[in-house]
């Protein structure tokens, strides 16, 4: 069984979530990101703790600054040491849907919880096209 894992890549912090199983996706702690030296080790670590098999990473299509967020998130993979197979997925609107989806849930904005489940919806869309 494949192991999976999703990232939506921000400025602050990292989303990421996991599927260990058939189409059960659950969203972990955040990284937050101080630089990106910093982050491409921690999520370096955290692909190599879940010994994750295939990352899909959120990449957005359309609005104005779809080619330079594409370069930098490219830019950012290039620095991960992962030697699994790297597959992007369009993240439109994944943020949104996933504060949508956590209404009353939770007040905290910059705990990561958002940007995770953003990475949950990103790997849901993976596995169900």
């Amino acid at each position: 069984m494949k192991k999976i894992a999703s990232i939506d890549i921000g400025l602050k912090r990292i989303g990421v979530a996991i599927s260990l199983g058939k189409d059960i996706v659950s969203p972990q702690n955040a990284i937050l990101r101080k630089n990106r030296n910093q982050a491409a080790h921690d999520v370096d670590s955290f692909l190599k703790e879940w010994e994750i098999d295939t990352l899909i990473v959120g990449l957005p299509k359309g609005g104005s600054s779809e080619e330079e967020m594409k370069r930098r998130i490219e830019h950012f993979v290039s620095l991960l040491e992962f030697t699994g197979s790297v597959e992007y997925c369009d993240e439109y609107g994944s943020s949104s849907e996933a504060k949508e989806m956590m209404k009353g849930v939770t007040k905290q904005k910059r705990d990561g919880k958002v940007d995770s489940m953003a990475a949950k919806v990103i790997l849901e869309r993976w596995l169900s096209s």
